[in-house]
């Protein structure tokens, strides 16, 4: 038993990672994290990427097949007091100038529209506007203080 004492004694700080190892494993852990990062940087940029591709193309959707689901999100939306929807929200990308007529309410906007934005808006145009449906563009987050997503919201109020 004495011996027992003799070796917890003789050392304290034998059980004490030193300094430099410390820092060590704060430095792997910060690049763990950091990797971390990028690969969720690179996978929502990825996806952001793939959602911008399908979105500058055509839908495919008839008239008739809009008209059908813009009546259901209408109806649904109405039934519960609403007197708005949020129809879509997209990256500036889909607009020719990143946004800046949309942020700045320049005459002229819809012009920079382009693929689905574009097409939803020429649908309004057509067949809501004369029903007394208003639609809306707004920017909807300023990441980095520049105009980032877009919403899109169709109003009967």
């Amino acid at each position: 038993m004495a011996e027992l004492k003799a070796k917890t004694t003789a050392d304290p700080l034998a059980a004490l990672p030193s300094a430099k190892e410390l820092m060590q494993q704060i430095a792997l852990k910060e690049a763990e994290k950091a990797s971390a990062a990028m690969r969720e940087t690179s996978a929502a940029d990825a996806e952001k990427k793939a959602l911008i591709e399908k979105f500058s193309k055509a839908s495919g959707v008839s008239d008739e097949e809009r008209m059908a689901r813009a009546a259901a999100i209408i109806k649904r939306a109405a039934n519960n007091g609403l007197t708005e929807v949020e129809i879509g929200r997209f990256p500036n990308e889909l607009t020719t100038d990143r946004a800046r007529a949309i942020n700045q309410r320049e005459p002229g906007w819809e012009k920079t529209l382009t693929g689905l934005p574009k097409e939803l808006y020429d649908f309004w145009e057509k067949h809501l506007k004369s029903q007394g449906y208003k639609i809306g563009f707004q920017i909807v987050d300023f990441p980095g203080g520049r105009p980032g997503d877009i919403g899109m919201t169709l109003r009967w109020n």
